[in-house]
């Protein structure tokens, strides 16, 4: 396997060029196109074919989601297993109070630096992932996401 750049706050992003860059596209147009054709010709072929155009349209969203709600159980299940073993005494009875958009925010934190960070994020009530991401000093990369 090629080795990997550095993963840090500024690329950690995925994106797939064939998925994003190209079928997302390709399917838009054709949603476009379809509806297109039906008003401007409406027949019942063209119906037929702006229905299928929205599922297919449809199917290309969900596969995206059921992916990531996959990953993001996946996530906080290993959040809370590394929480449970690294988290202070005083604080692992909270580990119920994050929220799931908070452990996934978290996970890119190593071992070391998980605890100060979970204990700033609970007292100072922070909740948007890319606040707490910020907050991490030694990024923990993550290139097996969906």
């Amino acid at each position: 396997m090629a080795e990997q750049p550095p993963q840090n706050f500024q690329n950690h992003t995925r994106w797939v060029p064939p998925y994003h860059f190209v079928a997302a596209p390709i399917l838009l147009i054709n949603l476009i196109w379809s509806l297109y054709k039906m008003v401007t010709a409406f027949t019942g072929d063209r119906v037929i074919g702006l229905l299928l155009a929205i599922a297919f349209f449809i199917i290309f969203l969900y596969a995206r989601l059921f992916a990531n709600t996959v990953q993001n159980r996946v996530i906080r299940l290993e959040m809370l297993l590394r929480m449970e073993k690294s988290l202070p005494p005083d604080l692992k009875p909270r580990i119920k109070d994050f929220t799931l958009g908070q452990l996934i925010a978290m996970r890119f934190a190593g071992d070391e630096e998980l605890p100060g960070l979970a204990k700033t994020v609970l007292q100072q009530n922070i909740t948007t992932g890319t606040e707490i991401k910020k907050m991490i000093k030694n990024w923990n990369p993550d290139y097996l996401r969906a």
